[in-house]
């Protein structure tokens, strides 16, 4: 629709129009979808920052699995950890899930999540290969509050349509 309007537009009409778009899909969107998923489950928490998140690599990294900090949204825990503590992590790691958060806010998608159309980023394909049944993906409907925990290799075996991309930063 847009496209179609933008033959009429000034090519600053075009600008605001396209800013406007990017604003309603920006990461904050996410990110406080995210919020509201990890808030729904008892066990979660957000993925630590900072020396916390460091070390939280290492140890799995010592266990031989080495993933990216972008690969995972949220840890859910076992039981209650200081993630700030290496004796505590090392001690649960083996329990610990890593969980990506996808979240739908389109009015399209369907109740089980039939038309949610999302991205999987190489890094997390790799976590899920690399962390098993340890790494699960949250399908989170913010309309619904609908929450789906599932995997990586449930999602390709269900999925529809699969348009690959190779995204770069120049």
């Amino acid at each position: 629709m847009l496209q179609a309007a933008a033959t009429s537009m000034t090519p600053l009409e075009v600008i605001a129009a396209k800013r406007e778009h990017l604003a309603r899909l920006a990461n904050a969107g996410g990110a406080a979808g995210e919020q509201q998923a990890i808030h729904s489950a008892d066990s979660w928490v957000p993925r630590p920052r900072g020396a916390a998140l460091r070390m939280l690599l290492e140890e799995l990294a010592a266990s031989g699995i080495v993933i990216k900090p972008s690969s995972f949204d949220a840890l859910a825990l076992p039981v209650p950890l200081d993630l700030t503590d290496r004796e505590q992590v090392r001690n649960h790691l083996a329990t610990i899930t890593f969980v990506e958060i996808k979240t739908a806010n389109q009015p399209r998608v369907q109740p089980g999540f039939g038309g949610f159309f999302f991205a999987l980023t190489e890094s997390e394909i790799a976590a899920a290969d690399q962390l098993g049944a340890r790494h699960r993906v949250a399908l989170f409907n913010k309309n619904s509050g609908e929450l789906l925990l599932t995997s990586v290799p449930e999602i390709l075996a269900r999925t529809k349509s699969m348009n690959w991309q190779v995204s770069v930063q120049l």
